[in-house]
């Protein structure tokens, strides 16, 4: 990178975190004046105001220009969603991880404004008020989570129309559809009057920058800055407004878009560029034709928008969905290669461009993957691989077909499918023309665990499932497993109605009207994003945990029910004391039970048969947009928060300790390599999910050399050519980790996979 990204880079690095008052401030005032309005215009005009009010900040030596708060790392908050108490606020500051420094003047205000009119009207206040008392018993005791408890819907991505169109067109093709109702059709009309204030509201935006570098410029005395300056000028009169024309402008087309997006609601995993080296092509390919781009100037540019990213924390959580989602990392993910609408390899000029972008800026945001296919070049597959090893956590690995796969049995097109591809962590969905949206996380170990107790959560003494039998009384493998699906399906039931009821309060009180201009088909037919005007409407559950079932299956049913080497109320007892006292039995389960992860069908059989149980409980039910609902297998950070409220299992797992990530298995229970991992988790039918997370993690050593960056390729096809959906690397030596724990401060950049995204170790 050069010397003006280098400086732009550190200067993301070095900025805390902190809360802006100011978004706060301006949707209260907006809603005092307009809170009379059907909710559509109400949104509206909420984000007009701050389209016209907010802060703007062109940084020195910025060529990608605007900011959700009114710099780097200042970060608003949505009260409107969640008010946070002023004893949130207080955690939010003296935490010692995911912490936002919050000012004196910001605590006033949150008390003397903002709590006084929001805490009664808050999305979470009014979830948590719609929730039956059975709903709330589970949640509380961790049975599943909610996404929406304090964020919006989430899973927004990009296509290729807004590098199309510039928001004038937008605003042509909404009075087309307006144009075309009749006069009994007053709410559409309401919802695209709505979408109408919205694109007018973000053309004043690209505005504001333009008059704000103009006012730059001429208080500039250096000519290489100010001729910069002009240039920025220029390119944000050009853009929102029309379709860009060059490689810069399409940038900042997409870069206010995106603020547009995670300024008007807090979603769930942000926005994200999806295909961006699809997208960008045909700009960077006209630009090297005509002389006015080079590579070199283009790389800069892709670098200038990674800061961007970089400089926008995840808004601030808490409580339990701190503990699902715990990062500063807001899930924008750029994917590369896959195919094209027609079927090609979809690896062009640009994908390799994005790939050393990825590997030049090694930052947490945006998120990288690469969507690999049969048709993709291995060399494509190599370099992916190359950077990954070199040991901070991007990009992950996708198999496009398979992706494909998934989205056509959704019910997509064949060209919205491979238009489509994935996003957060491991997502699948169809880009620009899907609202796949995220629920919560689903525990199905503690639903094992209530299963065992009779639907008594042995934590509180509470009773939470219906009554299917106290485990001595299971006679065979089979009661047990029949009193697990009836618990399992209980608990589902529970979730989703709880679901459809948040859906339906988004969709009546909470629109998102700018939103929806950019999903297809919101404006053709008057219909807002969370309220199913998307082409495409699904509702994902996540399961969390399905390596501690098989584990904990695999004990039942050959220590217990087959070979008899432990009884029962003997297995209970131990997991009641925490294994305490009871070394033969943790012996037996730990280390002479079938373990998942290591290519035996023992174990593996029970991971199929949990997982299609899941499955079958939860594929397909409607869900109130018009959609289905659908299951994914991955838990960010809630596997550490569902261990918690989790006792002693019978795989030998102490109480309280993480559950496995992902499709992982359990730790330490892999003991035959890494080929037999992904053989057991290609056992699973990734096609009927649309997404699972594969976790891998190996020394740097093991990588060296260019053989082993083959075989590391090989690996990746491998475990495609298999079915799987997904896996990413951690490559990190033991001694690193330990040190980075006594010292801190000697390894402040150290990165590591998580679960679907990457953090600072």
């Amino acid at each position: 990178m050069n010397e003006r990204v280098r400086k732009l880079r550190d200067q993301s690095l070095a900025a805390t975190p902190r809360i802006s008052i100011e978004r706060a401030r301006l949707v209260t005032e907006a809603t005092r004046e307009f809170g009379d309005l059907p909710s559509p215009l109400l949104r509206a005009h909420v984000f007009r105001t701050i389209m016209e009010r907010k802060t703007l900040w062109i940084g020195e030596g910025e060529l990608i220009v605007g900011e959700r708060g009114d710099a780097p790392a200042s970060t608003p908050t949505y009260p409107e969603l969640c008010c946070h108490t002023l004893e949130d606020m207080r955690v939010m500051d003296m935490r010692e991880k995911i912490s936002f420094k919050v000012s004196d003047a910001v605590r006033d205000a949150q008390a003397g404004e903002i709590i006084p009119f929001w805490e009664d009207r808050s999305m979470r206040q009014a979830i948590l008020e719609a929730m039956t008392p059975q709903w709330t018993d589970c949640y509380a005791a961790g049975v599943f989570t909610e996404f929406m408890e304090q964020r919006g819907p989430g899973h927004t991505v990009c296509d290729d129309k807004i590098y199309r169109k510039g928001f004038a067109d937008f605003k042509a093709d909404i009075q087309t559809a307006i144009d075309a109702l009749g006069p009994d059709e007053e709410d559409r009309k309401i919802q695209l009057a709505a979408m109408n204030i919205c694109c007018d509201a973000l053309i004043t935006l690209g505005r504001r920058h333009a008059d704000l570098a103009e006012k730059m410029a001429a208080d500039c005395e250096e000519p290489a800055r100010r001729a910069e300056l002009l240039h920025i000028a220029e390119t944000c009169r050009r853009v929102p407004e029309h379709a860009p024309r060059s490689f810069e402008e399409a940038l900042q087309m997409y870069w206010f878009v995106h603020l547009g997006v995670i300024t008007e609601m807090n979603v769930w995993d942000a926005f994200s560029p999806g295909r961006l080296d699809q997208h960008l092509q045909p700009f960077y390919a006209r630009g090297l034709a005509d002389g006015t781009l080079t590579r070199e100037r283009a790389e800069e540019l892709l670098q200038c928008l990674w800061v961007k990213f970089n400089n926008q924390p995840a808004p601030p959580k808490v409580g339990v969905t701190l503990k699902e989602s715990g990062t500063y990392t807001d899930f924008a993910n750029i994917g590369s290669g896959g195919l094209t609408a027609d079927g090609r390899d979809g690896v062009n000029d640009m994908t390799w461009l994005v790939l050393d972008v990825i590997d030049e800026m090694r930052l947490l945001q945006p998120s990288s993957n690469v969507q690999i296919s049969e048709k993709s070049p291995f060399e494509f597959v190599r370099r992916a691989c190359e950077i990954s090893r070199k040991g901070w956590g991007q990009p992950s690995f996708f198999n496009a077909d398979a992706v494909v796969e998934e989205l056509l049995r959704m019910g997509k097109s064949i060209e919205d499918a491979r238009c489509g591809g994935t996003s957060g962590c491991v997502e699948t969905g169809a880009f620009g023309k899907e609202a796949y949206i995220l629920t919560g996380y689903f525990n199905l170990p503690k639903v094992l665990e209530l299963a065992l107790n009779d639907g008594i959560d042995p934590r509180t003494g509470r009773r939470l499932g219906p009554k299917t039998g106290a485990a001595a009384d299971f006679t065979d493998f089979e009661a047990l497993y029949a009193a697990f699906e009836a618990q399992l399906r209980h608990f589902i039931d529970i979730k989703i109605a709880g679901s459809d009821r948040i859906e339906a309060l988004y969709a009546d009180r909470m629109p998102a009207p700018f939103l929806s201009t950019v999903i297809d088909d919101c404006i053709a037919t008057g219909r807002d994003y969370n309220a199913g005007g998307a082409r495409y409407n699904s509702s994902y559950i996540q399961g969390v945990g399905i390596g501690s079932m098989a584990d904990s299956l695999a004990v039942l049913e050959t220590q217990v029910f087959e070979s008899g080497a432990v009884s029962m109320d003997e297995l209970m007892a131990a997991m009641r004391d925490d294994f305490q006292g009871h070394d033969r039995i943790r012996n037996l389960v730990v280390n002479h039970t079938p373990k998942y992860g290591n290519d035996d069908d023992r174990a593996d059989r029970l991971m199929q048969r949990v997982f299609e149980s899941y499955f079958e409980a939860v594929d397909g039910r409607p869900n109130g947009r018009g959609g289905h609902y659908r299951i994914n297998m991955l838990p960010t950070t809630c596997h550490v928060y569902f261990g918690s409220v989790i006792g002693a299992l019978p795989d030998g797992r102490r109480a309280a300790m993480p559950l496995p990530e992902g499709i992982s298995p359990n730790k330490g229970a892999d003991r035959k390599g890494p080929t037999a991992v992904l053989k057991s988790a290609a056992k699973m039918d990734h096609l009927k999910t649309g997404g699972t997370l594969l976790n891998q993690k190996f020394t740097p050593s093991v990588l060296a050399g260019d053989k082993a960056l083959d075989s590391l390729a090989h690996l990746v096809r491998g475990y495609f050519a298999l079915g799987g959906h997904h896996i990413q690397f951690n490559v990190v030596d033991r001694e690193t980790l330990r040190d980075a724990q006594a010292h801190p401060d000697r390894h402040e950049d150290l990165i590591v996979r998580v679960a679907g995204y990457s953090d600072y170790f």
